[in-house]
This record gives structure tokens, C-alpha cells and sequence, in this order.
């Protein structure tokens, strides 16, 4: 049996190098070539940094491109362009600027439907302090009067979840206050604005891979000098997937064979996860991963440690875009959300995460396993739990990453000093 497998594993890698099944597959070759003339003291980790510092994150596959959003246009308008496309963020392009702009002056920076959701979610706080003043949002509050509270700072019990109905989400996707308020000119500086930290063609993935684990980019923009325009768009999914199709190089393998408890995986212990009960609203949910500042949360069943599903902070777009779908529902509890939301997405024959239910993992996992299982269910997180399907932590596509890659002593230097001025409150 040994030596069977050993035959389909030798034959699997000659497959792979004779004919690449995709580009990303022919990127892991390049990572291949160089991982086999590298030094051999070194460490495999320090092989992996040496492979990808030697290759331009220009050879990274074009994603498809074209979407972006204007800087006039309006909050409403922002949020169907993302829920579209099925995209969670797009360069803003400054409409006052000249054809012969450069990309400094194009682009003002990247809008995220998360940002969007927790700026939503403060605007909706009578006593936060962003709260607008302005015309706008009074009318807004107005819009909103008598349910605003579902979104407040304080506790949220299940006596609070009949405020959460659809009407609220109603009043306020028809209000003129969603449909006039500015992605840029009203709302740039208040809410979490990713900046257009940008790389050029020649930079490296090293660079690019740390940019989005330690540095906690949801993706990173890759500029053509020579137009001035974006020319790629690498994300954390993107990244995931390229090594996904590296499944048989013998650098990957060396690698994604790992247990993920041998690479510090979870790093998160079971008390520290934060969580909602299915019977609490769906709110407190969003509310507690804008104050956490966290992208996905589990949902527990009532008086237990077991997980019935998952919300990210870009479900939020079912709020937003489809309120009509919780007409049948007295309250919005975070179980019923879940169920609404499914039960709109197989009518729709809509192709969706949460169509696939709580995806979780146990520690014995490998690393390569659970990157398959994160390309081929297309999701952020997998939820780490124990034979009694408990909570034991939770793996974000990030921490796969991070742990990938190092970042070698002073190796960007005064990369950040050229970013572009950030609005008040912004981070990377």
C-alpha cells in the first residue's frame, strides 16, 4: 500500500511539472526551481522567504479587473456595485481627476464592505459621538426611530430582537439618507477606510504575502507606472488558492504536511473566541465584530459550546440589499437570520458559503487539508472544534499565511513613509 501511494504521490508531482493545471500551478513551479538550488543549511522556512523574495509579484495571475467605484458615488450605490460583483472591496476613483492623472492622484483608496457595514452600524448609535449632525442623519434617525437601540453600545438580549425586524433595514435602505449620503466626500473619514497602499510590478511576494498576514491587508493593489492604473488585485482567497494548486510540489508538501498544532495552530484558545447565541439578534452579532474588530463570528446553540453556523461582517449585505427576506420572521435572531438567509439563497440558486453550513476542522489536520478546504468552500475562517463538535479556536486565512512567511529584521525600512495621508482613525 506504501509503495502505491508512493507511485500516484511521485506520478502526481511529474503530472504537475510536465503540464501545469493552472497558473497558479506554474507560479509553484517557479517556487519549486528555486526552492532546489537554495542553500542547504537553511531552514524550510527560510528556503520559503529566499523563493519569494526572488520572484516579482507581477508573475502572480491576473484576477479579473474593471470594477471600481467613483468617489461621488452614493452609500446605496457602493453597496450593490460589492454585492453585485460578489466583491468585498474596489478602488475608489477620484471622478475630479485628469485623464493624465497619476495614480497617486487617481486613486483615493480602497472602500470594504466591512467598513461600509461598521460605519452603518455607528451612524445608527444616538449617542456615539459620529453620530451625523448633519440633515442627513436626522433624517436617518428619523427613518429609524424606535429601533435604532439594536445597534447601541449596551447589551443586547433576546427581549431586543423584535426591534430588528426587517422594517428597520427597510426604513433604512429607503431612507434619502442611504441613498444621497457620499462613499468619499460624507463618510471617508469616519468609517474604517483601507488605504491604497499599492505595490509596484517589481516588488516582491514576499513583500505582498506579508502585507496581507502581518500587516493585515484584505488585499493588496499591484500598480502598471506606465498607465497609472491598477493592473492586479492579489487577495488573502487569492493567495490561499495559489497554494491550493501547488498541492504535489515537493516545496509545498514539505510544507502543507504539517499538523496545524505544529505550526501554532489555533492561536486563539476556546475562551477567548467570541461568540452570539442563536436566540440573540443578529445585530449583536455585527455589533460585536465592529467592536473587536473581527470579520466572522459563530453562532452557539442556546445553553451549549456547539457551533450551528457562521456570520462574517459581509452578510451584512443581506440586510442591506434583501431586507424583504425576514417578512416572515417577528424578530431577527441571529438562528433566524442564518435560516432566512439560506432559504433566500436556494431560492435564488444563489452559490454562497452559507449554503455550506458550519465548516469546521480538528487540530490533527494537516495544513494542506485545511487550505483545500478553505479554496474549495471559497470562505474566510474554518472553526476548529473537538470530537464532541465543542469550540477549540478558529483559522483565518491570514493565519495561514503569517504562517508561510517571515518578516526578516528591517526589511521595509521606509516602506510606510510613502503612503498616502490617512483619515484620522485609519490603520492598515
Amino acid at each position: 500500500m506504501a509503495m502505491a501511494m508512493a507511485s500516484v504521490q511521485l506520478g502526481r508531482q511529474t503530472s504537475i511539472q510536465d503540464s501545469p493545471r493552472s497558473p497558479e500551478a506554474k507560479l509553484g513551479m517557479q517556487v519549486e526551481d528555486l526552492w532546489d538550488v537554495q542553500e542547504p543549511e537553511l531552514s524550510p522556512n527560510e528556503k520559503l522567504n529566499a523563493c519569494f523574495e526572488s520572484i516579482p509579484v507581477s508573475a502572480f495571475p491576473i484576477a479579473p479587473q474593471g470594477i471600481e467605484i467613483k468617489s461621488d458615488a452614493s452609500l446605496a450605490e457602493a453597496v450593490q456595485i460589492l454585492a453585485q460583483n460578489k466583491i468585498l472591496s474596489a478602488p475608489v476613483v477620484d471622478v475630479d481627476a485628469p485623464e493624465d492623472a497619476t495614480w497617486m492622484d487617481r486613486y483615493i483608496g480602497i472602500v470594504e464592505f466591512a467598513g461600509i457595514a461598521v460605519w452603518i452600524l455607528q451612524q445608527s448609535e444616538p449617542s456615539s459621538p459620529r453620530s451625523p449632525s448633519s440633515p442627513n442623519g436626522a433624517e436617518f434617525a428619523i427613518a429609524a426611530n424606535g429601533m435604532v437601540s439594536a445597534a447601541g453600545l449596551g447589551a443586547l438580549g433576546p427581549e431586543d430582537a423584535s426591534i430588528t425586524s426587517g422594517d428597520f433595514f427597510e426604513a433604512l435602505t429607503s431612507s434619502e439618507f442611504y441613498k444621497n449620503t457620499k462613499v468619499v466626500r460624507d463618510i471617508s473619514g469616519s468609517f474604517r477606510w483601507a488605504p491604497f497602499l499599492a505595490l509596484q510590478k517589481s516588488n516582491t511576494f514576499l513583500t505582498m504575502l506579508l502585507l496581507l498576514s502581518k500587516y493585515k491587508m484584505k488585499s493588496v493593489p499591484v500598480l502598471d507606472l506606465g498607465d497609472g492604473k491598477i493592473d492586479n488585485i492579489i487577495t488573502q482567497s487569492a493567495v490561499i488558492h495559489m497554494l491550493a494548486e501547488c498541492t504535489g510540489l515537493h516545496w509545498f508538501e514539505s510544507w502543507g504536511s504539517k499538523k496545524l498544532s505544529e505550526i501554532g495552530l489555533p492561536t486563539m484558545s476556546p475562551e477567548h473566541i467570541i461568540t452570539v447565541y442563536e436566540d440573540e439578534p443578529v445585530l449583536q452579532a455585527f455589533k460585536l465584530m465592529r467592536k473587536k474588530r473581527i470579520g466572522g463570528i459563530p453562532v452557539i446553540e442556546c445553553g451549549g459550546k456547539k457551533a450551528i453556523g457562521n456570520i462574517s461582517l459581509r452578510d451584512v449585505q443581506f440586510l442591506l440589499t434583501a431586507p424583504d427576506i425576514y417578512c416572515d420572521y417577528r424578530s431577527i435572531t441571529a438562528k433566524n437570520f442564518l435560516i432566512a438567509v439560506r432559504n433566500y439563497l436556494e431560492k435564488h440558486e444563489k452559490r454562497s458559503p452559507m449554503l455550506s453550513g458550519m465548516i469546521t476542522c480538528k487540530r490533527d489536520e494537516t495544513v494542506k487539508e485545511l487550505i483545500q478546504k478553505l479554496d474549495s468552500e471559497k470562505i474566510q475562517r474554518v472553526y476548529v472544534t473537538d470530537e464532541d463538535g465543542n469550540l477549540e479556536g478558529v483559522i483565518t486565512l491570514r493565519d495561514i499565511i503569517s504562517r508561510l512567511v517571515h518578516e526578516p529584521r528591517g526589511y521595509f525600512g521606509d516602506f510606510f513613509d510613502g503612503v498616502l495621508p490617512l483619515p484620522e482613525n485609519s490603520r492598515v
